[in-house]
């Protein structure tokens, strides 16, 4: 079985917006979520960038979202 990695990259207007479309304040999101509302603060503006498995894992599911909504975009490597 494949181990979950170490900690997991989000990409803050992509969290955001999830949010916003799930119609949840930040205070209700990390509420579901299980965090404080500081800290989905912190990851919503990129001050905070990766998230731990069990913490990732509640966010998304609080926000009914996959891996591709909250992950970054993927960007190409340059001369390609």
């Amino acid at each position: 079985m494949e181990r979950p990695p170490a900690t997991y990259q989000v990409h803050g207007p992509s969290l955001r917006k999830r949010r916003m479309d799930q119609g949840l304040t930040v205070q209700e999101a990390a509420d579901k979520a299980g965090i404080s509302r500081s800290y989905l603060q912190r990851l919503e503006t990129g001050i905070r960038k990766r998230m731990g498995p069990k913490r990732y894992t509640r966010l998304r599911t609080a926000l009914n979202a996959t891996d591709a909504q909250l992950c970054p975009p993927h960007i190409p490597p340059e001369g390609r």
